[in-house]
């Protein structure tokens, strides 16, 4: 057998997982997406372009989503960059073990019951009612595009302190105490050395909790009350209480090109800040 035959029988698994379970389904909801609804809901095939057309009755949900997504990626990592820089590079080595298993706790326990504590917290018994004790009245937390921000955040913090902590903890100290020894002040150093070398960790963080925030439907349901719901929320309604599926195909796969595309100019980006980071290196 040729090299290239043993290439292709190890990537034959492979290749047939990645077509059974992605590309085959994808290529379903795809197909659904030029149907039509049937009298009694599911899916009559057609081929139409009506439910392209109605996707803006679904901008709101959108919207939320193309604005929240980002929001709590974005204050996910302002979050975790300072946790994951402590565990990595200030904290004691007998220690970081322990912290570490901290930060992975809350995986223990099901996102759902945790989402139910935070209706607690930012309920009318919780913080209002603290913020009313102390003089500050009709404060609303719950049901509220803020409270989906907590959650999300809350719920994919470890995803992002994680890669962004492997980066750090790769990295060169000598690195650190060269740029020191040559006069650099901490913030100089942490910009021109720490920041692009740990370039890395933070595109792989940000792409984990971005790419999953834009299906998220239980936090925005549970903590947005259905007054603050995303794109994941639209279809659930659409394939399981409208049965709608042409219209919830369609959605779904505008879903999908949205997130290429941003994606797309978002790695285009990262590679940018890659050459900044090899040009680092070399000094």
């Amino acid at each position: 057998m040729t090299e290239q035959g043993r290439k292709a029988l190890l990537l034959a698994p492979a290749g047939m997982w990645l077509l059974v379970m992605l590309a085959l389904p994808l290529l379903v909801v795809f197909v659904f997406s030029f149907g039509e609804r049937g009298a009694a809901g599911g899916y009559v095939p057609a081929f139409t372009l009506e439910q392209y057309a109605n996707l803006p009755a679904r901008w709101t949900a959108f919207k939320n989503t193309l604005i929240l997504a980002p929001l709590g990626t974005i204050a996910a990592l302002v979050i975790a960059y300072p946790l994951a820089y402590f565990l990595a590079v200030r904290c004691s080595p007998k220690w970081r073990t322990s912290l570490l298993i901290l930060v992975i706790v809350p995986f223990w326990t099901s996102i759902l019951i945790r989402s139910y504590a935070w209706i607690f917290i930012l309920g009318g018994r919780g913080l209002p009612a603290l913020l009313e004790s102390i003089g500050i009245d009709d404060v609303r937390l719950i049901n509220t595009p803020l409270a989906v921000l907590v959650g999300i955040v809350y719920g994919y913090l470890p995803l992002m302190v994680f890669p962004v902590f492997v980066s750090l903890d790769k990295l060169d100290k000598r690195l650190l105490e060269a740029s020191a020894d040559l006069g650099s002040t901490p913030w100089r150093t942490f910009r021109q050395v720490t920041l692009p070398l740990s370039v890395p960790g933070i595109a792989t963080g940000c792409m984990l909790v971005f790419i999953l925030l834009m299906g998220e439907f239980l936090i925005p349901a549970i903590l947005g009350g259905g007054k603050v719901f995303f794109v994941g929320n639209a279809l659930v309604d659409l394939f399981l209480q409208s049965r709608n599926w042409a219209y919830g195909s369609a959605v779904a796969m505008t879903l999908v090109v949205v997130m290429l595309v941003t994606v797309s100019i978002y790695m285009k980006f990262i590679s940018r800040l890659g050459g900044q980071r090899e040009d680092v290196s070399l000094m």
